[in-house]
């Protein structure tokens, strides 16, 4: 069986637990403390460590699905877990008030991190004034960047299967080439 893996990144009460939580086919491994950073985000509570899930694709392929911390603080954990890693699944809580500056810095952060392949998902996108996918698109290629970028609901399996198949979909074409 070939074994794979895909990090899930971004700020902080994004659903980067909630979406692995969606999709694994297995338990998930949390690392979730009480959070004591309630002006970044109230939230009980945040992931501190590496979160693990894993699914398996036919015929034999197993993608473990790594959620990382929010915090910027724990950049060193972001790192450790990018070593190997196919690419990333950014998400970004598109309801902050600070989604715009979270978004060029997750999106550019990983990218240093030798990550060519990179799909975005914007969540709480329900919430009025929420920054959109069409914003998204401007602020990237402001910024010269071309990612995959998609409106999603953490708590969806559909949804965060069609960002992995997404990211998937561009590891296949880049090695076609």
């Amino acid at each position: 069986m070939k074994e794979f893996k895909i990090i899930f990144a971004g700020s902080m009460g994004a659903g980067k637990t909630t979406a692995i939580e969606a999709l694994s086919e297995k338990s998930v491994v949390k690392t979730d403390v009480a959070n004591t950073d309630r002006q970044a985000h109230n939230k009980l509570l945040t992931t501190v460590g590496i979160d693990y899930g894993q699914i398996i694709l036919p015929p034999d392929i197993k993608i473990g699905l790594y959620g990382t911390p929010g915090q910027k603080r724990f950049e060193l954990v972001w790192r450790i877990v990018t070593v190997g890693a196919l690419g990333a699944i950014i998400l970004i809580d598109a309801s902050g008030k600070e989604a715009k500056d979270e978004l060029i810095y997750y999106v550019q952060r990983f990218s240093k991190s030798e990550l060519d392949h990179i799909v975005i998902g914007l969540t709480h996108c329900d919430i009025p004034n929420s920054l959109q996918a069409m914003d998204c698109f401007d602020i990237l290629s402001e910024h010269k960047i071309d990612f995959p970028i998609f409106e999603i609901d953490a708590r969806e399996k559909e949804d965060i299967m069609l960002i992995v198949e997404s990211l998937i979909a561009s590891i296949e074409a880049d090695l076609a080439r």
